[in-house]
């Protein structure tokens, strides 16, 4: 019977280790982080414990969670996680998708793409991914033609007509709603310009359409993939509660995927 006492209670201990573990989820600031906080509340009753660590750029959460400074983060698309791959090596997948969210191109001064003066200003990212979402958004509503408009790794260098002699600039995505002051049009990644205080649904002059390869995702390195706290996060973030606050807070800006 003391043998046995030994094994329940060195039991319990374990169970309680694996309830008390923290998982650690890194995001960008604003959207991705008020979703990555419903997920905690959902994945809290599901016995997974989130700690939301939140990041200021692109660059840092995939590094982070490569040298296991995370767990998992939630806050690109796929196109962007497979650029930094082919220059890094970083043994991270996707596991799930999260959410939908068409991008659009915004301007202070004109109300539609063909008020832009001939040589205006155009603000785009500077990381391949983000910068060709940007030309790709200007190609689907005729501004330029590419070489390939369905091509996500398309680049200045891909424009094959540009009848207004439209200038780019490339800036950190972080920077480009500030940018918005200074040049013409600017191509705003969601998340920021939700956090400028921007509405892509209402706001934007153009956007891109809600199908297509820039669907957010979730991801983990690959040696983690196949173990069960990954299902639970799955499981956590495509749950009712966080559907709802999708569609109450951001009204089609971001929209579920599941």
């Amino acid at each position: 019977m003391r043998h046995l006492a030994i094994l329940v209670a060195a039991a319990l201990t374990l169970v309680g280790a694996v309830h008390a573990e923290t998982l650690r989820v890194g995001v960008t600031a604003g959207p991705h982080a008020e979703i990555m906080d419903v997920v905690r509340k959902s994945a809290a009753e599901r016995g997974l414990d989130i700690k939301v660590v939140e990041f200021t750029d692109y660059v840092i959460p995939n590094q982070a969670l490569a040298l296991g400074d995370l767990e998992a983060n939630s806050f690109q698309h796929e196109p962007y996680l497979k650029n930094q791959i082919s220059k890094t090596g970083w043994k991270i997948v996707k596991v799930a998708t999260t959410i939908a969210s068409p991008q659009g191109v915004y301007s202070l001064k004109y109300k539609t793409l063909g008020e832009l003066p001939e040589g205006a200003r155009v603000a785009i990212a500077n990381d391949p991914s983000n910068g060709a979402r940007g030309l790709m958004i200007l190609a689907l509503h005729g501004a330029i033609k590419l070489k390939d408009p369905n091509d996500i790794a398309s680049t200045i260098a891909d424009i094959t007509d540009n009848p207004k002699k439209l200038r780019f600039v490339e800036l950190d995505a972080a920077q480009l709603p500030r940018a918005l002051q200074d040049v013409d049009l600017v191509s705003i990644n969601n998340n920021y310009a939700v956090q400028a205080g921007l509405n892509p649904a209402v706001d934007a002059i153009a956007r891109e359409a809600a199908s297509g390869p820039w669907v957010n995702i979730l991801a983990v390195r690959a040696e983690d993939k196949d173990k069960p706290w990954v299902a639970q996060l799955i499981d956590a973030y495509h749950s009712q509660p966080v559907k709802d606050f999708l569609e109450k807070r951001f009204k089609g800006t971001y929209i579920a995927t599941w």
